[in-house]
Parts: C-alpha cells; structure tokens; sequence
C-alpha cells in the first residue's frame, strides 16, 4: 500500500511519497539512519505537489485551522487534485500520513481517505522538514527561514491576542495579590503590636482593629507627652471620644518602658509602613471589584467579587471555568478532600470555594449540600453568559440571585419558588429594554454633541463683535469699532429709505388724487352730453307730432 504524506510548511502545503516501505519493513530505527542523509532519504521520499500560500494572513488562517484540526476547503481541493481517486464501493489502496491524529480524523470523515498518525510517519515527516529546501527548486535560501519565523509571530500574537476590557488575567493576578498582602499585613500588624506593647501595653485592649492601632500609635508616639490637649485630635483619629478618653487615661497610668529615641523613630517608620499596606490592600479590594464588574457581571452579582475571583483563579480563566460542569465547580478547591474520600472510601466534600459564599452560611446544616448543588448549577449559568455573552450586563446574576434567595426560602419555610424559564423570560426582557436605553442615550449624546458643535460655529461671530468692541485707541479716546460705524450707516439708509418712501407715499397720493379728479370731471362731461342728446331727442319728436 502506497504512503502519502501531508506536509503544513510555513509556505505552503506539499505532499510526498514513500517508496519501498515493504522493504524497509517500516522499521523506525532504519528510517532514523536515513533521515540524516538526503541521499538514502531521497530514494525513500520524493515530492508529489507542492502549494504555496497566497499570502501571510492567508498562512495564518491554514495554520490556526490545522492546529484546531479543521480542514479547510484549500486543503481539501488540494488533497483531491493530487491523491489517487478511489472508485466508489472499493478500498483505497494508499493511506495518508499526518502529524496531528486531529487533523487526520477530520480528513478521513469529510473525504473517506485513510489516515495514519504513529512513530514511522512522524520520524518520515521529521527528514521531510530536515531536506524541504532542497525538495522545493526554486526556493532561495532564506526565504524558508523568513517565512517560519513570519508565521511563528503571527500564530503567537494571535494567540495571545485578547480583549483589553475582559481580561480575565487581571483578575487572577489581582486576588492572588490579595491574599498575600491580607498575610502580610496581618504578619506585620501582629509585629507592630508587640513591639508598641513594650512602650504601652493598655493600648492593645482599647484599639483592636489592626489598621487603627498603628494609626493610633503614630499619633500618640510617646506616651508621656500625651494630656487632655490631644483630646480632639485623638478623637479624630479613633472616632469615638470615650476610647479617647479612656487612652489617655491608660497613658498616665501604664506599665510600658521607655524608649529611646532612634527606637521610637523605628517604631513610627514601621508603623507608617503597615499603614500604607493597608490602604494599598483597599485600593486593590475596589480594583479587584471593578474588574469583576467588567468581566464577570453576572458571577459577581450572584456569589460576590471575592468568591467569584477566586473560582475564575483556581479554574485558571473565565473559559475554564465556563467549560466546567455544575458537578466540578461545587467542589473547586477541595481535591485534596476529593481524592482522600475516594482513596478511602468515605464521604466525598460537599462544597469547596463555594462555602465561601453566604448563601451556604445561611443555610441550615441538613440543607447545605443541597445549597451547594443548586449554587453551583447558577454559577456555571452565569459564568456561561459572562463568557460567551457579548453585551456585558448583570440582569442574569440578579435574577439568579433572586433564584438562590427563593431557594433559600423553599428551605426553610416552603414557599414555592418561581419556575426557571418565568425568571430568565423575564431576565432577558430587562436585558433587552437596557440595551435600547443604552442606544437611545448614545442617540442623544450625538445629537447635544452636534448641537454643540454648532452653538459653538455660531458663537465664533458674536465673539468677534465682542472683541472689536472692547478695543480702545491709544490716545485714550474710545475709537468706534468697525461693527458700529457699519451699524450707523445701515441706519442712515434706512432712515433715508423711509424719508424716500413717505415723499414717494405722498407723491403717489397727489397722483391718485388728480387722477380721481380728472375721472369725476369725464365721468360729469359724459353724464352732461347724454343728457343734451336725451333732450334734442325729446324736442324732435314733439316737433313731428
């Protein structure tokens, strides 16, 4: 049976042929004595067909599909030009090697041609990519090195490459800072109190919250100097005038030793030093909650940004833990309880980081492996929409939440909760009416900023005027600007214009008057003369009668 093999080159796809495989009998050992030398190597292989990649994004593309183990319609065209075509209802007599058992399956699926993928084909694959370039002729030395190296940074960059608004890394880097500054500020603060304990021991039952204590040890500093002057500065600092009252009280009275002053020196540079770390911890703590907000909206609506981020941590991203089931995520971060259970036969753990969250606190001790279930189904729900969703929003973990608070009370009191597909109707409909808000703001803030363009292209004009206005000549005198002599000479016309007009007015009026005149006058004439023609008219006939 002939051999075929499939070469992904950086600059094209090549298929070869193996030659006397019966009588090397597909010995790997013999064929890794042969790859060495292209002459033993080239009597084995020879090239068959060779297709360059059109371009380097068009490489990027065949690469990231190979490496999926997709075949792509370049590739299969290719495939089916150069391999022998098999009569339908019969056996090829020919197999393909490949590198990846992935892309060799998808092949054999789509095309019905047999692939292998073992220890022979790979070491033949392996002298193929040792002598390419002498397979290839017209191939000048150096271009394959340039296009392998080419093609390797744009395969990493694009696999690296992410959304600069959901990076999930952040987020794990962020709560894994967390927990070392909450040790290390807890390791320090213990330190602190008892090095301050020698020069005043009373302080450490009055002030017990940690950040406080140093806060309120820098201020008072020596004891001995500390009256009833400080009284409202050191309310101020604690909060509560009593617990300062009390502190001065304890300060004329204490057990402590003196210090020296270099000592006391050290004392407040540590101190000022545990206080910066805690403010540094709180600055984190909301840029680890903003994160979350942007990332996972739904999982920090429903279990809290804490538990959330420490689930997207120990999963390793928001996919990971996406991919995982409900069944997986319930006890994330007890393994090592997971796997003693099962070597031992016992009970395996009901909740791992999960326990974290209030809602199981809350629970009663017979339901909180219940809890635990139902939790974690609408944590792998939310994580789900929080990865493959595309508009980022928090209706989902609110609604969910209000599903564990139902459940909560289905618990302890039997009141029915609501039915999963009534919640998320409703859920996507809040969803929706939020993206057409959202829309119809963004129409707005187009509009005023136009609007605002255009106020401000009307303005320039009047700015002007201003400005011609406020000028003044250099003899004191106010000079006229050049706006208001225009103004006065738009004036002056206007003025004569009207003059103009009323003298035009009044010429018009002699006019009409005079020729209303001349109407009457023509008007009486004409009456006159019929009335002398009616009257001849009446003598002739009396003179006929």
């Amino acid at each position: 049976m002939a051999l075929y093999m499939l070469y992904e080159a950086a600059s094209g796809y090549s298929l070869f042929l193996a030659h006397g495989l019966d009588e090397i009998g597909q010995n790997t050992e013999a064929v890794r004595g042969s790859v060495s030398d292209m002459n033993r190597f080239g009597k084995v292989v020879q090239l068959v067909a060779f297709h360059p990649f059109e371009s380097a994004l068009d490489a990027l593309n065949q690469c990231n599909s190979v490496s999926e183990g997709v075949m792509t319609d370049e590739l299969r065209n290719f495939l089916e030009l150069n391999l022998p075509k098999v009569k339908e209802g019969k056996k090829p007599k020919f197999s393909l090697g490949v590198s990846d058992h992935k892309i060799g399956s998808h092949i054999s699926e789509v095309t019905k041609i047999p692939c292998q993928s073992n220890e022979f084909v790979l070491e033949l694959l392996r002298g193929v990519r040792l002598h390419f370039d002498r397979f290839i002729k017209d191939l000048k030395p150096g271009d394959l090195e340039k296009a392998q190296l080419g093609l390797g940074h744009s395969y990493s960059r694009a696999k690296v490459k992410f959304n600069v608004n959901r990076v999930d890394n952040m987020v794990i880097q962020a709560i894994s800072l967390l927990d070392t500054l909450d040790k290390d500020v807890n390791s320090f603060s213990m330190r602190f109190r008892e090095w301050y304990s020698w020069h005043f021991p009373e302080l450490v039952k009055i002030v017990n919250d940690n950040y406080l204590f140093a806060k309120v040890a820098k201020f008072i500093e020596d004891k001995s100097k500390l009256s009833e002057d400080k009284l409202p500065e050191l309310t101020e600092v604690l909060g509560d005038e009593d617990k300062a009252k009390e502190v001065i009280e304890a300060a004329k009275a204490s057990m402590g030793q003196d210090l020296n002053p270099v000592d006391m020196i050290n004392i407040q540079m540590f101190a000022q030093r545990v206080m910066e770390l805690a403010e540094y911890r709180k600055n984190i703590h909301e840029y680890l909650i903003e994160k979350m907000n942007g990332i996972a909206p739904n999982l920090a609506a429903l279990i809290g940004e804490i538990v959330g981020a420490r689930l997207i941590s120990h999963a390793g991203s928001l996919t990971n833990l996406a991919k995982c089931p409900s069944s997986t995520l319930q006890i994330l971060g007890a393994e090592k309880a997971l796997f003693r259970a099962l070597k031992t036969r016992g009970n395996t753990p009901k909740y791992g980081l999960i326990f974290h969250s209030s809602f199981i606190g809350r629970a009663s001790a017979r339901n909180k492996g219940r809890m635990a279930r139902y939790l974690a189904n609408k944590c792998s729900i939310a994580t789900r929409i929080d990865c493959f969703a595309e508009n980022g929003t928090n209706v989902f973990g609110e609604k969910l939440r209000e599903q564990v608070e139902e459940r909560l009370d289905f618990y302890d009191k039997g009141v029915a909760p609501r039915k999963n597909i009534d919640v998320m109707k409703s859920a996507m409909e809040t969803a929706n009416d939020d993206v057409t808000v959202d829309a119809a703001n963004a129409d707005t803030n187009m509009e005023e900023a136009a609007s605002a363009k255009k106020s401000k292209k009307k303005s320039k004009p009047e700015s002007a005027e201003v400005e011609d206005k406020s000028t003044v000549a250099t003899n004191g005198d106010a000079v006229e600007p050049k706006s208001e002599k225009k103004k006065k000479k738009k004036e002056k016309r206007k003025l004569d214009d009207d003059s103009n007009g009323v003298a035009a007015m009044e010429v018009e009026g002699d006019v009409t008057e005079k020729k209303k005149k001349k109407k009457k006058s023509i008007t009486e004439s004409v009456e006159g003369v019929e009335v002398d023609g009616e009257v001849k008219k009446k003598k002739k006939k009396k003179n006929k009668d």
